[in-house]
């Protein structure tokens, strides 16, 4: 997994997409126009061992924590991809993604445990935008791709999240970006991902991830504003700060407004022979938003703060360690879209308990690129984390999450555009209900697999 790293760079390219070159005529903007296009072909695998549990005093084990068939399963999954975007006339173009899908082998057992993300047949056209540049002003509103801190579709599972709404970007003053956006509606992963039926394309809906709340579960909500500022004014360093704000966010429990806000300084110091680099971040959720499972109440007006020190090129090698820790009594939602990750958000299985209630988190990475013993385009992670979350009440309990999580990443030399990727996490999940001294355990391993051509 790449740290997170955001730059004015960054943002205006994935924000927007215009030509450099302008055309004499409308036939010309789309006889000039480019296409790319990706065929991909991805397997996943993930299994869950039944919890177990030595218990005092006969306390119930978990609701569907048993032998959950949603937990286990595989499937294949394969996806084209086609990308148009026209030359610019008098600062307009047109751009348009379109993405199918198919998942024909797949079993029962696998549609229980991917419905939410990975099954799903059919299409999708995920962007379809109008784009105008002028001066150092871009805008784009339609079906759009956003990659934000706070606003950020992921693009970890076979069809990519999208939002549909506006966003433009200003870089008038020096070594500053500003980007602003609204949102209307949201596109996750699959169908059932979406509230809808299952086993379908995703559509564009006024539903979406909350992450914090969940990572597989959309809300319901009317809108919503972001605004982003980054700075480099300053060598080395690297401001950013964002703000966003959904409305009427549905809960299920209740119907609130939630904000979002994110801070971040990035500080790298070029040494000889390798890089020093320093990330801190604070980030939290405003909201009296609130979800009541199983009697449990959790409320999300919660802070997170974290802090990275790493060392890259250094004849290869990478190392990084990262800690974070929120607040007390509330989880915190980190942003709109799966994308949105914390600090310590690992390989596969990603944020989710980084971001809850009074939970302190780790992560450790060792990182290597094989070119520089002769292998070009071959590179490898190695991840340890830990998530520790204690929680009061009348039933104190604890949480402990610890995760081993390794990648190959394959950029093949010989085929211009093919990279293979393989994934593998193992994360150990043991529950402590200390009210009656009992214990759960599990074993959640997940293997992927991923085939990309980009043409």
């Amino acid at each position: 997994m790449k740290l997170a790293k955001f730059s004015s760079v960054a943002m205006a390219a994935a924000c927007f997409a215009s030509s450099s070159f302008a055309a004499d005529t409308l036939a010309d903007a789309f006889k000039n126009g480019k296409m790319t296009g990706e065929l991909r072909a991805w397997y996943f695998d993930k299994d869950t061992e039944k919890f177990s549990t030595q218990t005092l005093g006969g306390y119930k084990l978990p609701t569907g924590v048993v032998n959950d068939p949603t937990k286990s399963g595989n499937i294949v999954n394969t996806v084209a991809i086609l990308h148009y975007v026209t030359d610019t006339f008098y600062g307009l173009n047109l751009g348009a993604t379109m993405v199918a899908s198919a998942a024909p082998f797949v079993d029962a057992e696998g549609k229980k445990a991917y419905k939410d993300d990975m099954w799903g047949s059919g299409a999708v056209l995920s962007e379809a935008y109008l784009g105008y540049t002028v001066g150092k002003t871009n805008a784009k509103i339609g079906r759009q791709y956003i990659s934000t801190p706070v606003v950020n579709g992921s693009g970890s599972r076979i069809v990519k999240e999208s939002f549909e709404g506006a966003t433009i970007v200003n870089t008038d003053l020096p070594a500053t970006s500003v980007m602003a956006g609204y949102i209307d509606k949201f596109q996750g992963r699959t169908s059932a991902g979406m509230g809808a039926a299952e086993g379908d394309a995703p559509n564009f809906e006024k539903r979406a991830i909350f992450l914090g709340m969940s990572a597989s579960t959309t809300y319901l909500f009317d809108d919503a504003y972001t605004i982003a500022v980054i700075n480099k004014s300053v060598p080395n360093l690297t401001l950013t700060a964002q703000y966003a704000s959904a409305n009427d966010v549905n809960s299920g429990t209740n119907i609130k407004d939630v904000t979002m806000y994110y801070t971040e300084a990035n500080y790298v110091v070029p040494m000889n022979g390798f890089k020093l680099g320093f990330d801190l971040n604070y980030r939290g959720s405003d909201t009296d938003l609130r979800i009541t499972k199983d009697n449990v109440t959790t409320t999300f007006d919660g802070t997170q703060t974290a802090g990275r020190i790493f060392i890259s090129e250094l004849a290869g090698f990478g190392l990084a360690f990262t800690a974070a820790t929120t607040s007390k009594d509330d989880a915190v939602i980190s942003g709109i879209g799966n994308g949105a990750s914390s600090y310590t958000a690992t390989l596969v299985k990603a944020s989710s308990p980084s971001l809850r209630a009074n939970t302190d988190s780790y992560r450790v990475d060792l990182t290597y690129d094989f070119s520089k013993i002769g292998v070009a385009g071959l590179k490898s992670i190695f991840q340890y984390a830990e998530a520790n979350q204690n929680r009061v009440g009348t039933n104190p309990t604890s949480d402990d999450y610890t995760s081993y999580a390794g990648g190959i990443m394959y950029a093949v030399p010989a085929v211009k555009g093919l990279s293979l990727e393989l994934l593998y996490e193992k994360q150990e999940i043991e529950t402590t209900r200390y009210q009656n001294n009992t214990t759960f355990t599990a074993d959640l391993d997940e293997l992927r697999f991923k085939a990309n051509y980009k043409f």
